[in-house]
Formats: structure tokens, C-alpha cells, sequence
């Protein structure tokens, strides 16, 4: 055999020949020498694991006094060894493994990096009320192949959730409560602080951040965008509504200018003259300037607890705005003069405004769909009187992609975000969500050709289209709580919640809804009347969620987004169980009475049904806390108009704001003394208008959260 002795042949090869055995065996060599030193260095790491602070990076912990946080020596910003890899998000623990202990998940520099790809690092953190919330972003981040990113859990119940859902997670030692806190409460300005605070910790680890609230979604991959400005420090999104480019540029900063500190107020984001950059979503490099900004926005909002952080965010980049830094990237200086700061386009890092709210209707003829789907968010159709008509959102008017939704521009609370994200689609729910035990109600609303197309848009033209809705609407209500269904209505109709599958309430509106007096549209926004409004524009969706005492106000009626049959995640089985039904007079030719309904499945009521009238007053007392307010007619205080689900019982109620203090109160408040209680509760906390955006007016919409206000008033005039 050849390889019988083979050193004998290579010595009688061929000069040629043995030039190049000597080069492979040279770089074998070398080759296992690098690999062996690879693997047995100290300062690799083969694989994602939460680990023990590094020895020689202190840990930065989230609880400690702010006089006590230290860094060591600071990190130069430049780019960091990278890993060539990522553990999978979603890869869960082994069975039978144990969690590792809280120190394990400490917000050190070696934690973070275990995460980052390319330098940069997507991160978002809330507490357990925002759970599936979180899900959903990490869900469309790894859907869009993004997995460098990190979430910071503010209580150890969510810790503990995300770890055994393989979703990377640290601890921010807030030990914050596992509820909904509520926008506006200390316990949100304190989690406000905890971005900021989290920020200045991240940054001198030397990794670009892409901080994110947790109520906004990712649809598209934001990373290679962001890449295209490598000379910005700070690039933020805002609340801007009026386009200032009509392609993927960044805004043009000298047409978004600040708010004064009269426009402010309680979150007034825009009046028209001014725009607040918002910091939902917003990315940072680890450049020296933007460390220094980040050190002094906590300094300043440690300081003053008043301070919302997003207006000392305001304060610091607006102290120094321009000039531009250059003709063609859009940046501009800022804060200290040596910031280069960019404006992330509003038409695609879009708001609850641009996304939700700035939509176009074209009619075309042409027959409406089975379904009568439209929406604000995506093609489709409307079914109109003898006609359908082609919805179009800001982005697809302007033929653009967008990359994001955050939740702003809202009302209902947190479950008008959820309520909001589920309209666009966007927002992932359990299975059971789509399945529910009882069946669904659907309706397909009427409305007449000459509410939606003819005569002036104002208010008049307004009341009188949603009242010809909330009419049809109230019917679906009731039905549905006969049969226990959820339900599901037309377009811009509410859903309700207990036997209804509110998947089709939407409503039809003519004016926009704000915080302040407008007239009708905000000017120079892409908003046609009429548009497909959200449904927290006239629904309380807090209040047709919240478990209301079944002695008072009867059963709950459960309810779905108007979207909801179109949603992908929509069983086949449940889509296709259709049961139409026409109503008909008891004892006329060929109409059969039972009392047991059809199999489980959709009871979908065809068009111009009669009504049958609901006299049941526990119905009667849910339902009338259904409706909210339209805000705000100008020169008038105060402004709203409150929405009146017995409208048609009230021969003489006109769309017109409270003219008394006596008069403002929401129509669920009958009665003289719920009247003068509800003053006093209003007088006592502060809370009468010219601020037309108060979300107190609505939370006294069922009788013991109302006692318990009251009882609170009450004690505060006494004390």
C-alpha cells in the first residue's frame, strides 16, 4: 500500500510537491492552535446563559439611590466584540431545570452582550400587567428575524413568566406591582423614570440601544433604517400628524416645533403649532454627548418627581435645536449644541394618529363583500348603502411601508391599546381568544347613503351619524345578551362582551376626537371625512371589559374587534360555521318559534331587522355606560359632548356641550344626588375642565368604583 510508509514517499516527492505537504501541515498546525485557544479562553462564551455579574464590570442595580450608582471607569463607545450567535428566542429551559437565582439576571455589561448582534441591542421592560403586551413585541421582532433584544422585568412574576418562555430577561429591581398602574398615576411616572434610569446604565457598556415602550409593535425589521443615519446620537420618534415628507426621510425638523409650556398641560401633545418628540421609540448611540444627555435627563428627573420624562426630554433636546448638520440627512444639533438629533417619519414609525385615525374612503361601485370588512389599517372594503368603499391609511396613501405602531392617540386605558392593537391584527391572543364556548353574534349595520356622503361635516352631521349606529349597536347589545353569544357587529362598531363576537363594531365618525377644542379635523392632516373612527373614539372600552356587578347591571356581554373574522389566527372551523337568520313575526306564514338556538356557531342578522325593545333596566344600566365623550367644541368651556346611548328617548337632546356644572356628568349618572356627588368628587380632586382630556369623568361608570371616589372626596373636603 501506498500509505504504508509515507514519510519515505514524502521524502522522495518531487521538490513541488513537497512545498505544499509543508504548507497544509503548517496550517493544520496553526489552525488547531487558534481553535484550542478559542475554546479554552476564559472571556468566550459558547453559548446564551444568564450568568453572575462580571468581575470586572461592577453590575448596575436598578434599586439603588441614584448618589449610589457607579460605573467604574467609563466604557469607550467602540464597537464591542459581537457574537456570531444568538440562543434562539422561545427556546424554554429543559424539564425538570430549576430557576436560576435573581442574581443571575442582574443588568451587567456580559448579560447584555450575550444579546447583542451588530453592536446594537432592542430592549423594552415593563411589569406582569403588561405580559402579553410583551409577548406580542418579542413575538413580532423574532417573526422579523430580529433577535438581539433584551426585556426588563420591573417584578419577579414577569421574571420568572419570560424566563420559562425562553425570552431573555433581566431584573430592574423595581418590584413594582404585578397590576395595571394606569397612565398618569405616580406609579407610571415612576416607571417613566425607570427608562430613563435604564438608558444611562446601558449606554456605557458601549452598545447602540433601541429602547421601546411595550405598547407599540414592530412590522417591519427598524434595524437597517436606523443604519442608514451612523452620524446620529438620538433618533426619536414624535407626535407629529402632519406629514413633512412624503417618503422614508427623516421629519423636517424646523416643521416640528416644540410645544410651549402652555400647550403642554396634562399630556397635550399636539394643538396644531407644535409637536412633542415622543419617547416610545427611540434609539441611542453610545456616542460621549448622548451619555451626558442621558446622565442628565435622570439627574433631572430625580430631582423633581413632577417632572414628566418625557417633557424633561423635551426640555434638554429643545434647549439647543439647529442648525441642520448637514443638506441631506435630516439631522440636526441639539441639547448642548454638539448632539445630532433625528426625527423618525410619523407617516412610518407611526402613532395611534397616523395609524389608526388618518384614513381615506374611496367609494368604487362594486358589490360589498360577504363580510363587509374595511379597516383603517389595510385594504379592503366598506360596505356603504349601495356601494363599497376602499380604505387607506396615511402610509398606504403616501405608498410607504410602515415599520411600527405605537398605541398613542388613545383613550380606554390599557385595554384601549389592546383593544386598538387587536383592530389592526397585530396583537397575538391564546387560542381560546378565537373560540369562544357560547358562539358569536355578528350584524352587518345600515346606514343610509346621505349620513355618509351628503350635507356639511360637523357637529350636527356627526351626532346624527354615530347616533344612527349606536341605535343598531345597542340592538346587537341586547340580542346578543339574550343569547349569550359574543358579539360581532359592522364596521365602526363597538363589540361587547359577553355572548356578542364584537369582531365587526366599529364606528362611522365625521369629526376626529382629541384633548382639546379642534374644528372637526386637525388641519393639514390626511384624515377624510367620514372615516372609520377606533372604537374607544365612542366606546369606553375599559368599561364594556370590566366585570360590573351581575345584581346591578345583569350578565357581562363579551365582545371582539370589528377584525376579528378577518384575523388569520382565526380558526378554519369557526370562520366557516355560519347560521343566518332572518327575523320574522311570531305566528306569520313560515315563521318557526323555538326556544333552543341553532348548533354552536355565528348567528349573523341580515340588515334593516326591527329592533326588538329591551326593557330589562340592568341591560339598560350597562349599556349607558358604554358610550364616552367627542372632544371638544372650540370656544366653549367646557367642550365635550357626552354620547347618549338612549339618545332617541330624549326628544329633546341636542349635541351640545354641559352649559352648567350641574349639567356635566356622563347620562349613566341619573339620579340628583349621584349628580352632587360626582361634582363634589370633581371639584375636590382638581379635576374640572378647561382640560377636556380628564379620564375621571369615566371611570365613575359603575357604582362601586363610583362610592369608592366619593368616599375619597369626601374625605379629602373634610381633611
Amino acid at each position: 500500500m501506498a500509505w504504508n510508509n509515507p514519510f519515505k514517499e514524502f521524502a522522495n516527492s518531487k521538490p513541488l510537491f513537497l512545498t505544499i505537504y509543508a504548507t497544509v501541515i503548517i496550517g493544520i498546525i496553526f489552525s488547531s492552535f487558534y481553535v484550542f485557544s478559542a475554546i479554552y479562553s476564559p472571556q468566550t462564551t459558547s453559548s446564551w446563559r444568564l450568568l453572575p455579574p462580571n468581575s470586572d464590570v461592577p453590575p448596575y442595580d436598578l434599586r439603588a439611590n441614584s448618589s449610589q450608582l457607579k460605573f467604574g471607569a467609563e466604557l469607550a463607545p467602540s464597537p464591542q466584540p459581537q457574537r456570531k450567535w444568538l440562543k434562539p428566542i422561545w427556546e424554554v429551559p429543559s424539564p425538570g431545570s430549576k430557576m436560576p437565582p435573581l442574581k443571575a439576571f442582574r443588568l451587567t455589561k456580559k448579560l447584555v452582550e450575550q444579546r447583542v448582534k451588530d453592536n446594537v441591542v432592542v430592549v423594552t421592560f415593563g411589569n406582569y400587567a403588561f405580559m402579553d403586551f410583551i409577548l406580542t413585541w418579542v413575538k413580532h421582532l423574532t417573526d422579523l428575524g430580529v433577535e438581539n433584544l433584551l426585556v426588563g422585568a420591573m417584578d419577579t412574576k414577569l421574571l420568572e413568566a419570560l424566563y420559562w418562555k425562553g425570552v431573555p430577561v433581566f431584573d430592574m429591581g423595581s418590584h413594582m406591582s404585578t397590576i395595571d398602574v394606569g397612565w398618569g398615576s405616580p406609579t407610571f411616572h415612576k416607571m417613566g423614570r425607570e427608562k430613563v434610569i435604564l438608558i444611562d446604565a446601558i449606554l456605557p457598556f458601549g452598545f447602540e440601544l433601541l429602547m421601546c415602550d411595550t405598547d407599540m409593535v414592530w412590522l417591519k425589521n427598524p434595524l437597517p433604517y436606523l443604519a442608514r443615519f451612523p452620524e446620529a446620537d438620538v433618533l426619536t420618534s414624535t407626535d407629529q400628524v402632519t406629514p413633512t415628507v412624503v417618503d422614508d426621510r427623516l421629519e423636517i425638523w424646523q416643521q416640528v416645533p416644540a410645544l410651549s409650556e402652555s400647550q403642554r398641560g396634562f399630556y397635550l401633545p399636539v394643538l396644531g403649532a407644535g409637536a412633542a418628540y415622543n419617547i416610545g421609540i427611540f434609539h441611542w448611540r453610545a456616542t460621549e454627548v448622548a451619555k451626558k444627555l442621558a446622565k442628565e435627563w435622570k439627574e433631572l428627573l430625580l430631582q423633581d418627581d413632577k417632572i414628566w420624562d418625557q417633557n424633561g426630554f423635551n426640555d434638554l433636546v429643545h434647549r439647543q435645536l439647529g442648525p441642520s448638520v448637514d443638506d441631506d440627512s435630516g439631522l440636526a444639533y441639539a441639547y448642548d449644541g454638539n448632539l445630532k438629533l433625528g426625527l423618525l417619519p410619523a407617516s412610518i414609525f407611526c402613532s395611534g394618529h397616523t395609524y389608526f385615525v388618518q384614513c381615506y374612503l374611496r367609494n368604487r361601485i362594486s358589490a360589498p363583500n360577504e363580510a363587509g370588512v374595511g379597516s383603517c389599517i389595510r385594504d379592503g372594503k366598506m360596505a356603504g348603502p349601495d356601494r363599497s368603499m376602499q380604505v387607506q391609511a396615511m402610509y398606504q396613501q403616501l405608498r410607504l411601508e410602515p415599520y411600527a405602531v405605537h398605541t398613542t392617540f388613545q383613550y380606554a386605558g390599557t385595554e384601549g391599546k389592546r383593544h386598538r392593537l387587536r383592530e389592526g391584527m397585530v396583537f397575538y391572543d391564546p387560542p381560546e381568544y378565537y373560540d369562544s364556548p357560547g358562539g358569536y353574534l355578528t350584524f352587518r349595520p345600515s346606514i343610509p347613503k346621505s349620513l355618509l356622503l351628503e350635507g356639511e361635516h360637523n357637529i350636527e352631521s356627526h351626532f346624527l351619524l354615530v347616533n344612527y349606529q349606536l341605535k343598531q349597536i345597542r340592538t346587537a347589545l341586547a340580542i346578543a345578551s339574550v343569547l349569550n353569544r359574543t358579539l360581532h357587529g359592522g364596521k365602526c362598531w363597538p363589540a361587547s362582551r359577553k355572548g356578542v363576537d364584537g369582531s365587526r363594531v366599529r364606528t362611522l365618525s365625521m369629526l376626529d376626537r382629541l384633548w382639546f377644542p379642534h374644528p372637526g379635523v386637525l388641519v393639514g392632516t390626511m384624515t377624510r371625512q367620514p372615516f372609520i373612527c377606533p372604537l374607544d373614539h365612542v366606546f369606553e372600552v375599559n368599561v364594556m371589559l370590566k366585570e360590573l356587578p351581575v345584581e346591578e347591571f345583569g350578565p357581562g356581554i363579551n365582545i371582539r374587534e370589528y377584525s376579528f373574522l378577518d384575523n388569520p389566527l382565526m380558526p378554519h372551523q369557526v370562520k366557516e360555521s355560519w347560521l343566518n337568520v332572518q327575523l320574522c313575526q311570531e305566528g306569520s306564514q313560515d315563521c318557526q318559534v323555538a326556544n333552543s338556538t341553532s348548533p354552536r356557531g355565528i348567528l349573523r342578522f341580515p340588515r334593516h331587522s326591527n329592533e326588538e325593545k329591551v326593557t330589562d333596566e340592568k341591560f339598560r344600566n350597562r349599556v349607558k355606560r358604554y358610550v364616552g365623550i367627542w372632544c371638544c367644541v372650540e370656544n366653549h368651556t367646557p367642550g365635550h359632548i357626552y354620547y347618549d346611548m338612549y339618545w332617541d328617548e330624549k326628544p329633546e337632546w341636542k349635541p351640545i356641550p354641559p352649559q352648567t356644572p350641574e349639567d356635566d356628568h356622563p347620562p349613566c349618572i341619573g339620579n340628583d344626588i349621584e349628580r352632587i356627588l360626582f361634582s363634589i368628587l370633581l371639584t375636590s380632586m382638581d379635576l374640572r375642565p378647561p382640560d377636556e382630556h380628564r379620564p375621571v369623568y369615566h371611570r365613575a361608570l359603575d357604582t362601586s368604583y363610583f362610592l369608592l371616589l366619593t368616599s375619597l372626596a369626601l374625605s379629602r373636603l373634610v381633611t
